[in-house]
């Protein structure tokens, strides 16, 4: 009896999650442009995707939407994605707060730089569209994005096209910002190429966009990480109050790279407590 009263309860779980959860393709009628990629999408150990084929959003909606959306931009170096830790795994926290989550799968850039920045257009443009639908206001629409999903993220914030794409904040957590001498070798050179332009390089290093009009900031990240170097977020927060952008930083002693959502992380009580105070009582809206 127990064991059935478990499965039914399960059940009952993965149906009501099933209603809350919508997944739609980001171009339904074709993409503006291509990566050259071709094949099939490739599962990964650890929820890792790559070759992705055919980008997607996922909405994870709230029960008692308070309007305010996030886009998630997960990471792995422009090479795969790590949806889970840095992707769907975030869902139900953020949804108990409210927010409507999306995560996210974006096409790698393959030396296609333009190819991910569309991508995340296109998804905060669908977000925006479907606003009323879910319970979102058109204003209140913001990017996340952790490693090379965090310069994802910073490049929508800094080169948006249009006020239809502009965010409203940003969340980046452990961000690859530069593509200078500190940047992460690995994301620079997917996204722009093995030699690619002074010209393209100074686009793309992000501390350099940001302007009065670049939206406000909350950034996570461990002072031991020795794959993305600190000084890519100290740089982006500087520029940031130069600018006279409200900013938050907050930086953990140890962690190194990656952790996401991750439990192991020392830290995770105290980013998650920060991040829902900034997200209930620190944003600064119109």
């Amino acid at each position: 009896m127990k064991t059935l009263i478990t499965g039914l309860f399960l059940l009952i779980a993965t149906m009501l999650s099933a209603q809350t959860k919508l997944e739609l393709p980001l171009w339904p009628a074709g993409a503006p442009n291509s990566n050259g990629l071709t094949g099939t999408e490739e599962n990964l150990d650890g929820g890792r995707v790559a070759n992705v084929i055919t980008p997607t959003i996922t909405i994870h909606k709230a029960d008692k939407p308070n309007g305010t959306a996030i886009i998630m931009c997960p990471g792995g170096g422009y090479a795969r994605l790590a949806m889970n830790h840095e992707g769907h795994d975030m869902a139900s926290w953020l949804n108990a707060q409210g927010i409507t989550y999306v995560v996210l799968k974006y096409r790698m850039p393959n030396g296609h730089h333009e190819v991910p920045l569309s991508d995340a257009e296109q998804a905060i443009r669908l977000v925006r569209q479907h606003a009323k639908e879910w319970g979102v206001r058109p204003d209140r629409v913001g990017i996340m994005g952790a490693s090379a999903g965090g310069h994802l993220a910073a490049s929508l914030a800094t080169l948006y096209s249009s006020n239809e794409t502009r965010p409203d904040f940003q969340v980046l957590f452990y961000p690859v910002i530069t593509m200078q001498s500190a940047t992460h070798g690995g994301s620079r050179r997917n996204l722009l190429g093995e030699h690619p332009s002074q010209e393209l390089e100074t686009r793309y290093t992000l501390e350099k966009q940001v302007n009065e009009r670049t939206p406000q900031a909350f950034i996570l990240l461990s002072a031991d990480d020795d794959v993305v170097p600190p000084v890519n977020s100290i740089h982006y927060f500087e520029a940031l109050l130069r600018n006279g952008v409200p900013a938050t930083m907050h930086v953990y002693p140890t962690g190194g790279h990656g952790w996401g959502f991750r439990d192991a992380f020392t830290y995770k009580h105290q980013w998650t407590g920060e991040l829902e105070k900034w997200l209930r009582e620190g944003l600064k809206f119109d």
